[in-house]
């Protein structure tokens, strides 16, 4: 299996709109050997109408888990800022990121995959380590996206287990992110039948 890197991403709209999303790039290579990224949004989806408008995206590199959090529970609105070389803009806050053009589209019609090198790159702050509230929240994050593909005793089987490290190392940002997930699962129909 092909490394996945949990990063937000960010692009633009023809009309020059951000959108940000949190998506898992997974690591391949390119033709000339160099390491790439591949962008897999779902279809439908904004992501995927951006990078088919406007080829290139910023894959940023954030240990705020609020933002992984809030893009899958409506609270998008996080500060950008221009990037150096790409027409995405890049989050204030990232530690770090990196401007990725896309360099092949291989068409899918659930998850098309857009293959990209990475141009730029920038370090903006020093990375202090994770602690295991921030790693549950991202998984819990990944459990939101897919209310409608899993089952809800597997969705209460996780989120039981992943509790455990929020309840053991969370502070203020986790404790916040945690329950917009949470609330969110709440929220649920589970009566919809899974796709």
């Amino acid at each position: 299996m092909p490394m996945i890197r949990e990063t937000i991403v960010t692009t633009v709209s023809a009309e020059d709109r951000p959108h940000i999303a949190p998506l898992g790039l997974i690591e391949a290579p390119l033709a000339d050997g160099a390491t790439g990224w591949i962008i897999a949004p779902f279809a439908p989806s904004t992501t995927l109408d951006n990078l088919r408008a406007v080829p290139f995206a910023v894959a940023n590199y954030t240990d705020d888990v609020r933002i992984f959090a809030g893009c899958l529970t409506g609270r998008r609105d996080w500060p950008l800022v221009p990037a150096t070389r790409v027409p995405p803009p890049r989050l204030t806050g990232a530690l770090a990121h990196a401007e990725l053009a896309v360099e092949t589209v291989t068409e899918d019609t659930q998850r098309p995959r857009f293959l990209c090198r990475v141009i730029h790159r920038e370090t903006h702050a020093p990375f202090a380590g994770f602690n295991r509230a921030q790693a549950a929240v991202v998984e819990a994050a990944i459990l939101v996206s897919r209310l409608r593909m899993l089952p809800r005793e597997k969705i209460d089987k996780e989120m039981a287990y992943l509790n455990i490290a929020i309840d053991k190392t969370a502070g203020p940002a986790e404790r916040e992110a945690w329950a917009w997930l949470t609330e969110a699962i709440a929220r649920h129909d589970w009566a919809a039948p899974l796709r």
